[in-house]
Parts: C-alpha cells; sequence; structure tokens
C-alpha cells in the first residue's frame, strides 16, 4: 500500500509541477521515482521533508522570474528541471533513506537532514540572491562579479541560504504531527526542535558556501564569444562557446552533489558534538 500511496503522491505534484513547466518529461519520471521509494522505505518526516523543498524552491522559480531573467540567461540549466537536476538534489536524499531502512541508525536522518538543507539553501539563494540590486562578489576573489556568475554571493542570497536551511529544519520538525508518526532520532522533545532548526540551517549554509566556492573554482565555465559573457553553458548566443576555465566533467549538477554532501557530513559532524 505504501507504493501505491507514494505513486500517487509523486506523480501528483510532480505531474503539477510538469504543467507548470517547472519539470521537464525526464526530471518527472525521476521525480516520481525518487518520490514513491522514499514514501515506502522511509516516513512522512523524510518524504515530507523532500517535498517541502521540491515545492517551495519551485515556487521561488517562478517568483518575479522576468527579473532575474538575465542572471539565469547564463546558466547551464534552467527553471525547468530535468533528471540531472533531480537526481543531483534528491539522489543522495535517497541514497540516505535506503541505507536507514536497510541499516536503521539516527546519524541517517542527521545526514539526510543536512542535505535537504544543503539543496534548499542553495536553492533560495540563487532564486532570491538573484533579485539583489548589488552586484555579487566572488567568493575566491571578493570582487565584484555579473549577476548569475557561478560562484557569486551577496548579503540578500546570504541571508536567503540561512532561511533555506532554517526553513527545511522548521518543515521536518512539523511532519511529526503527522498521525502515527514517530522520531527518527533519540532526542528530547523539548530540544529537538531547536536541534533540528539548528543544525539544518548551519548546514545549510555550510553546504551553499561549499557550493559557490567549487563553483568558483573547479565548474567549467564558458566565454560566448558574441556577447562576452561567462557562462556555464558550452553554446550561447547560438555559437559554440569557448571553455575559459574548470575541470573536466564539473557541471552544475556535480557541484551541486558536492554542495549536498558537504550539507550532510557537517550535519552529522554537528549532531555527534551535541550528543545527539
Amino acid at each position: 500500500m505504501e507504493w501505491l500511496i507514494g505513486l500517487a503522491c509523486s506523480a501528483g505534484i510532480a505531474g503539477a509541477a510538469y504543467v507548470k513547466r517547472s519539470l521537464s518529461g525526464s526530471g518527472f519520471l525521476a521525480a516520481v521515482i525518487l518520490g514513491t521509494v522514499m514514501y515506502a522505505l522511509a516516513s512522512p518526516v523524510w518524504f515530507g521533508s523532500l517535498i517541502a523543498f521540491f515545492v517551495s524552491s519551485t515556487l521561488l522559480s517562478k517568483w518575479k522570474k522576468h527579473k532575474k531573467e538575465e542572471a539565469e540567461s547564463g546558466y547551464e540549466k534552467t527553471g525547468r528541471r530535468d533528471a540531472g537536476q533531480v537526481l543531483a538534489n534528491g539522489g543522495l536524499g535517497l541514497l540516505l533513506c535506503v541505507a536507514n531502512w536497510a541499516w536503521p541508525h539516527s546519524l541517517w536522518w542527521y545526514a539526510f537532514l543536512g542535505v535537504m538543507a544543503a539543496v534548499t539553501a542553495d536553492t533560495w539563494a540563487t532564486e532570491i540572491g538573484g533579485l539583489s540590486r548589488k552586484p555579487p562578489r566572488s567568493i575566491k576573489t571578493g570582487q565584484r562579479v555579473p549577476p548569475g556568475t557561478s560562484g557569486g554571493v551577496s548579503g540578500l542570497g546570504m541571508y536567503a541560504s540561512l532561511a533555506g536551511g532554517l526553513f527545511i529544519g522548521g518543515a521536518a520538525w512539523l511532519l511529526l504531527a503527522v498521525p502515527g508518526q514517530s522520531a527518527p532520532d533519540a532526542a528530547e522533545p523539548a530540544l529537538r526542535l531547536a536541534a533540528w532548526i539548528g543544525i539544518a540551517g548551519l548546514a545549510g549554509i555550510i553546504g551553499s558556501l561549499v557550493d559557490s566556492w567549487i563553483g568558483a573554482t573547479w565548474q567549467q565555465m564558458y566565454c560566448c564569444d558574441v556577447c562576452g559573457r561567462e557562462i556555464e553553458q558550452a553554446r550561447h548566443c547560438g555559437r559554440p562557446a569557448v571553455r575559459i576555465r574548470g575541470r573536466a566533467g564539473w557541471n552544475n549538477d556535480a557541484v551541486n552533489i558536492a554542495g549536498s554532501l558537504a550539507g550532510g557530513a557537517s550535519a552529522v559532524l554537528l549532531a555527534l558534538a551535541v550528543g545527539l
């Protein structure tokens, strides 16, 4: 029965996103598979945290979209997520869910919480930070860079990143109110809210900053010989772009996975440090 419920819920949410052009065909299929397996093997807290990330990020991608068009024009991926983006943001979380199903331990949950906080923080930073009135600065050099530059950070984006992590921690805690739901850890109930929100907030910031740092150092970047912009795309203005820096294989999806790994690892270390 859990598989059928998971399939129905995942297909309904992903289907609505597909209709709104927030998911491509491959993204829809990946989201349905990911959500179905997570619902069947875990609990509403795990599945709901994933949905909280997906729904909030989808809505933000549509918010004031016309004001973010210039910055987004140089991104490798558009707001319509494909399978690669879905798996880059949720694939590691699914692996942690499977690991917890096979070998139950509370640290799997904290790793998952950190991963979800990191991908949410990074997405919120991108979507909200893109509206900043001040140009971002390179996390590597501190110099001002054009909006949309990989590795660029802004004050507004940092606040959004923190808010995204805190949001995931709070949403996960609220999901414990689902009837019949048990907590995935052994933390004292009186401390759980503060622990989850605090860990998610810090893990989100760490994951987002790691994402930005790798974006500024390792991510493949190109220069358009027509408009002269530094971009993530291999083609721009209808012509092949010239690769100017970065390591082979480090595209936007790989950078996102690395950031989520950092978020998950930091959440586990924080949980161990406070004795959870």
